[in-house]
């Protein structure tokens, strides 16, 4: 979610104006309308048009684009086909529409709207910077290099795979740089030294020192400050025969020497809960039941949860997941999101997905939970 304008304070009326970038987006957005609120949207209008022809009159009907804007009476999250669908009454009457007929906006992925309320609560403000913070969240940057291939990854509060750089194989110098141009275009487009706090590039050979050179090289031809800037946060890994991200960030020099970034602090903390099941049980649990009970207990010390949880397309399960980590948090507890991609994210899924460090120790749970 990116955030292009905004106008609002705590408790008082405010607008925003927002884009949808991924699908998540549109999960916030849903939580964030309600009845009341006022909507302006691009949006389409179907028009008749009444025609002559030698059978008689015959009609016939176009699409005209126009903006609306409207108040808010009810909002429907269609999880199938990646939409929100606001209806309301329009308030500013035009050729096509008048004032107070109803219509439904189609908010999508990439679609500009501006969002007004009368009065910003802490959970509208709240949900608002989820959004515009997991889209700039990202502090860790990767570029795996294989024979003839590259991929470049941003990792934050989840995996994304930003591109896939392929090769012809040969050993032509200008082959080799037409490669490189290439992956250095996708890593400047992508990487934001803003947020991103540190880059690995790894190869099983010297591809990396190869690209690592041509990178500074080129930023100082073109003139980018920021990446002649950011020179110290760069970190050359040997990966052998490793060819996924999972085994790269599992590695043990590598952790030390990203030791700062959300990936780590995540698997830090799956590890702090495994050791927590070995040697004091008591103090950890998983599953979704033992999970809720605890908290209803004010026992959960850290939550960990895979994100694919937080994305059900069951409605009333995403919300109850979404209140479990609002209710840890406000709490003083912390909550880690899980990435399938992520070191521990395929651990954590062969507990059910969910799992918690307890703060005190809790060796009834299993029964108060049956």
């Amino acid at each position: 979610m990116k955030i292009l304008q905004q106008n609002l304070a705590l408790n008082q009326p405010g607008s925003v104006k927002i884009i949808l970038e991924e699908e998540d987006d549109l999960w916030l957005a849903y939580n964030l309308f309600a009845k009341g609120d006022t909507i302006v949207a691009d949006t389409t209008r179907k028009v008749i048009h009444n025609k002559s022809s030698a059978n008689g009159k015959r009609k016939d009907s176009t699409r005209v684009k126009t903006k609306l804007e409207i108040r808010i009476t009810d909002v429907d999250y269609e999880k199938d086909s990646s939409k929100v669908r606001v209806r309301g009454r329009n308030l500013v009457a035009n050729e096509l529409m008048a004032y107070g007929a109803y219509h439904t906006l189609e908010i999508e992925m990439n679609k500009e709207f501006d969002l007004s309320k009368k009065h910003w609560d802490s959970d509208a403000i709240d949900t608002l910077h989820e959004g515009s913070e997991k889209a700039s969240g990202a502090d860790l940057a990767v570029v795996l290099f294989q024979q003839w291939s590259a991929q470049v990854f941003l990792i934050g509060h989840k995996v994304t795979t930003l591109a896939k750089v392929e090769a012809s194989k040969t050993n032509n110098k200008t082959a080799s740089n037409k490669f490189f141009e290439k992956v250095f275009q996708a890593f400047v487009k992508h990487v934001d030294f803003n947020t991103v706090r540190c880059v690995v590039l790894g190869s099983p050979d010297s591809t990396k020192e190869e690209f690592r050179g041509y990178l500074f090289q080129e930023a100082q031809r073109l003139k980018m400050k920021r990446v002649e800037e950011n020179k110290s946060r760069f970190v050359m890994v040997n990966i052998g025969n490793k060819n996924s991200l999972k085994e790269v960030l599992h590695d043990n020099e590598v952790m030390g020497l990203i030791k700062d970034t959300k990936a780590v602090m995540e698997i830090r903390a799956y590890k702090q809960f495994s050791d927590l099941l070995l040697t004091d049980s008591d103090r950890a649990c998983y599953g979704p039941r033992s999970v809720e009970t605890a908290q209803e207990m004010m026992a959960i010390e850290t939550l960990l949860i895979m994100d694919e949880l937080l994305r059900n397309k069951e409605i009333a399960l995403r919300k109850k997941y979404m209140e479990l980590v609002k209710s840890v948090k406000k709490a003083g507890g912390k909550a880690f999101l899980f990435s399938s991609m992520h070191v521990s994210g395929e651990q954590l899924a062969q507990l059910t997905g969910i799992a918690a460090i307890l703060r005190f120790p809790l060796p009834q749970l299993d029964e108060l939970v049956l």
